[in-house]
């Protein structure tokens, strides 16, 4: 009976960020107003720390790799909506589809564990502060730049090889706006026991509750390090540095919990899309914002090159 479902897939339908006609359009260029601001904002990360030699400390250096993954991100995962609107058609390829799937997974990997490096990097400067040009010299922040990168790609391919094996699906529909992995799970009549429980090992413990769990454990030394400090100014100061970093932590980190750790009774498709639409637009777009309004250095690097341009025409 079960054989009687089964379709032949040559290419899958995005059903798209909403199933209400009225609002594609709006939401649609919503969407493109977000994208572009992202791109331009990381961008202006960016250039800042190419340009002012104040900025080519460690923390700026894993900022600019982050700009880099926000711009790669929202890139591959909003793109679809782009071409759907423009060209009117919700088709994609299986190629195309199973290329999204990879960049999506691998990118918000590698989020994860930049953050990471990026909060051992906080914790040298606070708590050995006369050790951290030691410790956080070039050598060190490449390699963690590298892992970063890196490792995301070698934890996704065992999973991406998986769902990419599937040849067999109930139907071609995709009710969300990029091809995420978890609908087309659901979507596929394969055996995806093995797929699940790697999910559940690699993909929760180890890509998601590892990261966690070695920031979690940097700013416990970080906050007692804080408490430490005996004047109310030292305490604000010292914190501050590190105030940007938290932020982007907790915004990633709560969306992908919602998203990804609820329990099946609270899962929808329809939430979840919105969840998406926060994590792959939102969050990219408030990064930049983040550090550059709690961030007196790069404000500063910013109206410095406001007056040259002004001085220039």
């Amino acid at each position: 009976m079960e054989s009687l479902n089964q379709t032949t897939v040559t290419f899958f339908v995005l059903k798209g960020i909403t199933n209400v006609p009225m609002l594609r359009v709006p939401i649609s260029l919503l969407v493109l107003l977000i994208y572009l601001i992202t791109l331009g904002g990381n961008m202006t990360i960016l250039l800042l720390v190419c340009w002012d030699l104040k900025l080519h400390t460690p923390m700026y250096f894993f900022l600019c790799n982050l700009s880099l993954l926000d711009m790669m991100s929202s890139t591959a995962t909003l793109h679809r909506i782009f071409v759907n609107f423009f060209s009117g058609s919700n088709r994609i390829s299986i190629f195309s589809c199973m290329t999204q799937i990879f960049m999506f997974m691998t990118l918000t990997t590698d989020q994860l564990l930049l953050l990471t490096a990026m909060s051992f990097d906080r914790y040298v400067a606070i708590c050995y502060p006369m050790h951290y040009a030691m410790f956080m010299n070039r050598t060190v922040c490449t390699l963690l730049a590298i892992a970063s990168w890196l490792l995301g790609v070698v934890e996704i391919t065992p999973m991406f090889w998986t769902i990419s094996s599937f040849t067999c699906y109930r139907g071609n529909e995709i009710n969300h706006f990029l091809c995420d992995f978890l609908p087309l799970i659901k979507l596929s009549c394969n055996d995806t026991s093995f797929l699940k429980t790697y999910l559940f090992i690699e993909g929760y413990f180890v890509g998601f509750l590892c990261p966690f769990f070695l920031t979690f454990i940097s700013y416990v030394f970080i906050i007692i390090t804080i408490l430490k400090i005996r004047s109310n100014t030292g305490r604000r100061k010292t914190f501050y540095t590190c105030s940007s970093h938290l932020t982007v932590v907790i915004f990633l980190y709560a969306t992908l919990v919602i998203q990804y750790l609820r329990p099946d009774s609270a899962d929808t498709l329809e939430s979840n899309k919105l969840l998406s639409l926060f994590n792959t637009a939102a969050v990219p777009m408030l990064n930049p914002l983040i550090y550059s309004f709690k961030n007196k250095d790069v404000k500063s690097a910013l109206k410095q090159r406001l007056k040259i341009c002004k001085l220039m025409f």
